[in-house]
C-alpha cells in the first residue's frame, strides 16, 4: 500500500507541476502576445478548465504523500505533500483576488489595468510552479533513495 501511495504522490504531483509548467512557459506568455481585451477573453475559459484539472492533482498527491508518511514511508513524503498541498492555500490567499478581479463583470478587458492583472496572475501563478516542481523533485529523489 505504501509504494502505491508513494507512486500517486510522485506521479500526481508531476502531472500538477508539468500542466503547472506549461502554463507558466507556453500559454500565458502566448496569450500575452495577444491584444489586451483577446488575451483576458482567452484567460477566463482556460483558468476555468484549468482548475478542474490541477485542484484534484494537488489533493491527490497531498492526500497520498501524507497516507505514505503515516504509513511509515517517512517524514519525506509528508515535507513533499505539503509542498504541493501547499498551491491550494496560495490559491484561495494569493491568486483568488487577481482572478475575481480579472472575472469582475464589467471589467474593461482592454485597459492596462487588465494588462497589469493578467501579468501579475502569471507571476504568482509561477509560485504554484514553483511549490510543485519542488514537491515532484522531492518524491523523485525519495522513490531513487529508500
Amino acid at each position: 500500500m505504501t509504494l502505491a501511495l508513494t507512486l500517486l504522490a510522485t506521479l500526481s504531483a508531476a502531472l500538477f507541476a508539468g500542466a503547472a509548467l506549461y502554463i507558466n512557459l507556453a500559454e500565458h506568455p502566448a496569450r500575452l502576445e495577444l491584444d489586451t481585451r483577446s488575451a483576458a477573453a482567452q484567460w477566463a475559459p482556460s483558468y476555468r478548465r484549468a482548475t478542474w484539472m490541477q485542484a484534484p492533482l494537488a489533493l491527490v498527491s497531498l492526500g497520498a504523500g501524507l497516507g505514505a508518511a503515516a504509513l511509515g514511508a517517512g517524514v519525506g513524503w509528508a515535507i513533499a505533500a505539503l509542498l504541493v498541498g501547499a498551491v491550494v492555500p496560495f490559491t484561495f490567499i494569493g491568486i483568488m483576488p487577481t482572478n475575481r478581479a480579472l472575472l469582475a463583470p464589467g471589467r474593461d478587458l482592454g485597459s492596462a489595468a487588465t494588462r497589469a492583472l493578467l501579468v501579475r496572475w502569471g507571476r504568482l501563478h509561477a509560485v504554484r510552479s514553483a511549490l510543485s516542481l519542488a514537491a515532484t523533485f522531492v518524491d523523485l529523489w525519495l522513490l531513487a533513495h529508500p
